[in-house]
């Protein structure tokens, strides 16, 4: 069995021509029926090359000046059935519509003819309907369809057409690739939509005759102009967390660029929420002296691990992966070790954001470049954060960052509550667990075995819900990672806490779970109560007296 989707019908509309003729050469070579429209059907054909008009499909012509021409249920249809349904197959049959499996598109230069100085009517022109439409319908059923958006990626695409088509994979990182698009295009939109209204001089707020020494510092970095803000070292992005939220981002430190001004050696440019996952999958993987993965999503760690010191740090990245497979997609990597060549051939198929190390092997980095999406940063010296600054309405919070250099950070400097002493395999667990656990939100709980973490409950609002969070994902991931007949994964796995058990309830989840050994820093009027229930159960328990959390 293949999951490889084969290309028989093509569905072509492209305003950008470069490449176009080289396309559907390969894909009429390749015996692909191609439907296309307007002058992108009048290009193939003065390639000699045969072309379905899209009004032949739909039985009805482009109208409204080219504003309608795929807004149809022959398309559309064609489009989004999900081939993997009887129903959507059969639906297809009653009403005579032949599926696409190979949707190319690219969309109206909105952000070009707003950059040359386009009128307000050329501009709104520009705005696409159907190109965006068909690239969402194709990338949402991306079990069906592969979407092609970049020129780039024709090769690919013809590649694709004589080797049987794209893997399911690949279909989703085509689908990835799209919607990031589609996600730039609206926002482009927006951005222009919104100056025409504060153009239009319609009331946005009292700021006049506000006196200079009122304004806010951090407001005015955002309204500076972008050449005078590239003068004093900042660099705009493309925008903030949000898309109607301005931002800039600025190296504080030229001897020590850390992730700020790491050197970028490829893909697109970095945005705001790429920077914050970096700085947290940087933390995470430099806290560990062991070779470390960390990979992350939304700002916490869906996976971290470590390998023995002089194994191919391949090995701590398919560990990480496995960790949560399911959320490393479109995630940050971050590696304390450089990246080897092992290593980039497991990333490859997996589509992720950023990629941050302090070094890459040549052959590795060439592999990575051939995804033309994903941030590849190199870092310099040692991760130090001396200080966090936090703003808070009317002021700013500043604070020693936390780090992994109290006595009880080191196994050597806790103390055994219950159980046995753990043996010294046990004990290296426990070990990673606890510099693990710092790097996910609060409340924390990581599970960890072999130097791995196999399950994370993170942002709960209570510990008990963390706990059930933790062991649920390793036992539910594990199946997905390792088939339906794969162990419990918390059973015999070790477990940390990023601060102490307020009652005994949350360490009994663990212990029911099959958790062999626990880690947390004890403080609570209840500790004994804790301490009991892993002495009834025998399970190891450890205090360490320092408390890691992350909010």
């Amino acid at each position: 069995m293949t999951d490889k989707q084969p290309i028989r019908r093509a569905l072509v509309s492209v305003y950008d021509k470069t490449g176009l003729p080289e396309l559907a050469r390969a894909l009429a070579d390749a015996g692909v029926e191609i439907v296309s429209t307007g002058s992108t059907a009048a290009t193939i054909r003065e390639q000699g090359i045969d072309v379905v008009d899209v009004a032949a499909v739909t039985g009805f012509p482009e109208m409204l000046d080219g504003r309608v021409k795929t807004l149809h249920p022959k398309v559309h249809g064609g489009i989004l059935a999900d081939r993997r349904l009887e129903d959507h197959v059969a639906q297809l049959e009653q009403h005579g519509i032949a599926p696409f499996d190979l949707v190319v598109v690219n969309l109206y230069p909105f952000e070009e003819t707003v950059a040359a100085g386009g009128t307000f009517a050329e501009i709104i022109e520009k705005i696409d309907i159907g190109g965006p439409s068909m690239v969402r319908g194709a990338a949402k059923n991306f079990a069906s369809v592969a979407v092609v958006v970049d020129p780039e990626d024709y090769r690919t695409a013809a590649e694709a057409a004589v080797a049987g088509g794209f893997s399911l994979d690949e279909r989703q990182e085509l689908a990835a690739v799209a919607f990031t698009r589609t996600a730039e295009y609206d926002s482009a939109i927006s951005d222009w939509m919104l100056e025409q209204l504060q153009e239009l001089d319609l009331p946005v707020g009292e700021a006049e005759d506000q006196d200079e020494e009122d304004v806010d510092p951090e407001t005015y970095i955002l309204d500076m102009s972008d050449e005078d803000a590239e003068s004093v070292g900042l660099r705009s992005l493309r925008y903030g967390e949000n898309p109607h939220q301005r931002a800039r981002v600025a190296v504080t430190d030229e001897d020590e660029p850390g992730i700020a001004g790491a050197e970028q050696l490829g893909g697109k440019a970095m945005s705001y929420n790429n920077y914050v996952d970096a700085d947290a999958a940087v933390r995470a993987a430099y806290d560990h002296e062991l070779p470390c993965v960390a990979v992350i999503k939304h700002n916490n760690p869906c996976g971290i691990a470590v390998a023995p010191e002089g194994e191919d740090i391949a090995l701590a990245h398919a560990r990480a992966h496995g960790t949560d497979p399911v959320s490393a997609y479109g995630g940050v990597i971050a590696t304390n070790r450089t990246v080897t060549l092992a290593m980039a051939q497991q990333v490859k198929p997996v589509f992720t954001e950023v990629i941050l190390a302090p070094d890459y092997e040549d052959e590795a980095l060439e592999l990575l470049r051939s995804k033309k999406n994903l941030r590849i940063l190199r870092l310099q010296g040692a991760y130090r954060r001396p200080v966090e600054v936090r703003e808070i309405w009317g002021g700013s919070l500043i604070q020693d960052a936390d780090a992994i250099d109290a006595e009880g950070d080191e196994p050597g400097g806790w103390t055994l509550a219950a159980g046995e002493a753990a043996d010294e395999a046990t004990l290296v667990d426990l070990a990673f667990a606890w510099r693990a656990v710092r790097a996910v939100k609060s409340n924390a709980i990581l599970l960890a075995k072999d130097g791995a973490a196999v399950g994370i409950g993170m942002g709960q609002v209570n510990r008990l819900d963390s706990c059930r969070l933790a062991v649920s994902r390793a036992n539910s991931l594990g199946e997905h990672a390792q088939g339906e007949e794969a162990p419990e994964r918390a059973r015999g796995a070790v477990a940390a806490s990023d601060a102490f058990f307020p009652f005994a309830d949350g360490a009994q989840i663990l212990i029911d779970a099959g958790v062999r050994a626990i880690v947390q820093p004890g403080g609570s009027i209840r500790d004994e109560e804790v301490v009991e229930a892993c002495r009834a159960a025998g399970v190891t328990l450890y205090l360490t007296g320092t408390r890691h959390f992350a909010h």
